[in-house]
């Protein structure tokens, strides 16, 4: 298949207009599939009314079918045509943080969204996001877009357009090129179908801020308990990870250095993944920092980015850096659980 690769090199009120993001959205309306970029990381859209756009999206990513799609909006009018209700819970967090890297669940209207979109739930998983060129495209399209993650299944998420090169060229119809994202992680997927509204995955607004604006909010048991199934979208398989076999070290630098030196006893390549203030300390073969441990926002901003960068290494084993569960260091560690298949060393 032949991927047609749009860059759209800046952003202007009339950016909808463009001939770049007119192409795409024929390509959508045609029920093909289209890369963009959010302010998270890039999607992967198709029709979410058409079960063989749906059925291209899985495809390319070879992501297993049961395994729901965020549908993502540019007007949040639109959401009236496919969901049941909006709850008053859910009313104070598009408000408030709309558009954004928030993810609401709502009850869903029946025959309006592909049935393999929401993998059969009663439930849709809507979001609008925060990018000029994400909007445009989803508003020249004139539809709702599900869009999961514009990667191979299980890989690191794109948060270039030449990570989705790697992982989907030629397996897609097109990419729009807008640099890079912004956030990094993910958007946080709450469920406002309950009375207390439950976070299903931690992303790019914290805990913090959605108690700040509802009170109480829980968290899903799963994202704590590996041997529960979780309920978000984008959450159900292993994920985010590097080729090489990946562990958090729950544990002091000294502790670390004395894995790699065990490790590179046996004749194995150790990378480290860690921070700015750290990566003078290891002596391992591949050493990569995503970021500044002070600054959490800087280690979401990188993370997939610097996962990604292992597998152009030649390295047998990675390890991993542990980082405070709070604020966007919440979303940062349940990404790295994932990716280490929640392998986790403690001295």
């Amino acid at each position: 298949m032949e991927t047609k690769v749009w860059l759209v090199d800046k952003f202007v009120d009339e950016l909808i207009t463009y001939p770049q993001v007119q192409e795409a959205a024929g390509f959508l309306q045609k029920n093909e599939v289209v890369a963009f970029p959010t302010e998270t990381v890039y999607g992967l859209g198709g029709n979410a009314q058409s079960d063989k756009a749906v059925e291209r999206i899985f495809k390319a990513k070879g992501r297993p079918s049961d395994n729901p799609l965020i549908i993502h909006i540019a007007d949040s009018q639109q959401l009236g045509k496919f969901v049941s209700e909006i709850p008053e819970k859910a009313a104070i967090l598009i408000e408030k943080f709309w558009p954004g890297p928030l993810t609401i669940i709502f009850n869903k209207k029946e025959g309006v969204l592909s049935d393999l979109a929401t993998a059969g739930l009663s439930t849709v998983a809507v979001r609008m996001p925060d990018h000029p060129l994400a909007l445009a495209v989803i508003k020249a399209a004139g539809l709702p877009i599900a869009a999961p993650s514009a990667n191979l299944s299980g890989r690191p998420s794109p948060t270039t357009a030449r990570h989705v090169q790697d992982d989907l060229f030629g397996r897609i119809s097109g990419i729009l090129d807008g640099g890079p994202t912004g956030v990094g992680v993910e958007s946080t997927v709450i469920d406002c179908t309950e009375n207390i509204p439950v976070i299903l995955r931690p992303g790019g607004v914290t805990a913090e801020q959605l108690q700040e604006v509802l009170g109480e909010v829980r968290f899903d048991p799963a994202l704590t308990d590996s041997a529960q199934a979780p309920k978000s979208p984008g959450m159900k398989y292993r994920h985010y990870a590097p080729d090489a076999p990946f562990y958090l070290v729950d544990a002091g630098k000294p502790f670390i250095q004395e894995l790699i030196l065990q490790k590179q006893a046996e004749g194995l390549t150790v990378g480290v993944l860690t921070t700015e203030e750290a990566k003078d300390f290891y002596k391992a073969d591949i050493v990569y920092s995503c970021g500044h441990r002070n600054r959490l926002e800087t280690v979401a901003e990188a993370l997939y980015d610097t996962l990604r960068a292992f597998n152009n290494t030649n390295a047998d084993i990675i390890f991993g850096e542990v980082f405070p569960e709070k604020g966007v260091g919440t979303a940062v560690m349940n990404r790295l659980k994932k990716a280490s298949g929640h392998n986790i060393i403690t001295e």
